[in-house]
């Protein structure tokens, strides 16, 4: 591969699909709005599970081929921020997941008495969840290993990498509602408290679809996080107490001691879904010389699916 090739956006999407490239031979700028900790990823739970994306049956392969990448880096949990963690979700059968679940290894239906409350139904396995602070900074500093750079900088068009560039990789989540322009992308507000782990060792969820509230909680390394919301349309990044409360509640019911651990921070996210799901294609603008690729779109599962996108837009580039 040869030329320049500019991503903007800076969260796991952007900073895997610059890794991708850089360690193909392309030379790699990353153009970032956000640092790497007020990213919509840094504030992601980050269990691996193909939530809330389309197209499903190539989402399901997009997430299979990063589970093999993140199994590989769980090897090396201390510096990558993936560990292999066991744990259930409530809810969900077997026969109604996609053809992906058969490739999962270990995964299967509960045993009768083997989840908490009401529930009668759900799946365990052992699933990659990732501390996504430690491993944005583990991307960005292979990718910097690998000659590319991560750069400060704020764009009002793609035009501005195109002028710099014969790539340009659209990784920009949300903020592509304006710069593309894309009318179909929908903000999914997630809010999160952080707590005190009382002792929980295993992953829990519990997420109905036809509601605005998720319970889960994720053991990561000096916290529990506690979750959730999917408040399609809503963008209030300010956390609101109530809901906080509400989060606790709902965990606690499953957990007790949730209840009296104390709150170490509140988390917004703001999740980029898009009508028709994620967008991985590519072509020449009208007038310009460039290639833009998009890769965006990823609701709920961006770290899910991000080396399998990554290596997808990768693809797209010759």
């Amino acid at each position: 591969m040869r030329g320049d090739v500019v991503v903007v956006g800076g969260g796991v999407i952007g900073l895997t699909t610059a890794l991708t490239l850089a360690e193909r031979g392309a030379r790699v700028r990353v153009w970032t709005r956000d640092g790497a900790g007020e990213t919509t990823s840094a504030t992601a739970g980050a269990l691996w599970w193909p939530y809330r994306i389309e197209p499903g049956e190539q989402a399901g392969a997009w997430a299979l081929e990063s589970l093999r990448v993140y199994g590989g880096l769980a090897r090396d949990a201390a510096r990558t921020g993936v560990r292999m963690v066991a744990g259930v979700h409530a809810g969900v059968r077997l026969d109604g997941l996609g053809p992906w679940a058969r490739e999962v290894a270990g995964l299967r239906g509960t045993a009768p008495g083997e989840l908490p409350g009401a529930y009668a139904a759900g799946v365990a396995a052992r699933l990659p969840l990732i501390d996504m602070p430690v491993h944005l900074a583990w991307l960005r500093g292979r990718l910097e290993a690998a000659g590319g750079a991560v750069e400060s900088r704020t764009v009002a068009s793609f035009g501005e990498a195109a002028a710099e560039a014969d790539v340009v990789v659209n990784c920009t989540g949300l903020a592509a509602r304006e710069l593309v322009p894309d009318d179909g992308m929908r903000a999914v507000r997630g809010q999160l408290v952080w707590v005190e782990n009382p002792g929980v060792e295993e992953w829990f969820t519990a997420a109905d679809a036809g509601s605005s509230a998720t319970t889960y909680f994720f053991p990561q390394p000096g916290r529990l996080v506690l979750g959730g919301t999917a408040e399609e349309g809503d963008e209030r990044t300010e956390p609101d107490g109530a809901t906080a409360a509400a989060i606790v509640e709902r965990c606690a019911r499953i957990r007790p001691e949730i209840a009296d651990a104390r709150v170490l921070a509140h988390r917004v996210g703001l999740r980029p879904a898009r009508v028709g799901g994620v967008r991985l294609a590519a072509g020449r603008p009208a007038g310009g010389d460039a290639l833009l690729v998009h890769n965006y779109g990823h609701g709920g599962a961006g770290v899910t699916v991000a080396w399998g996108c990554a290596r997808a837009a990768a693809g797209l580039v010759p």
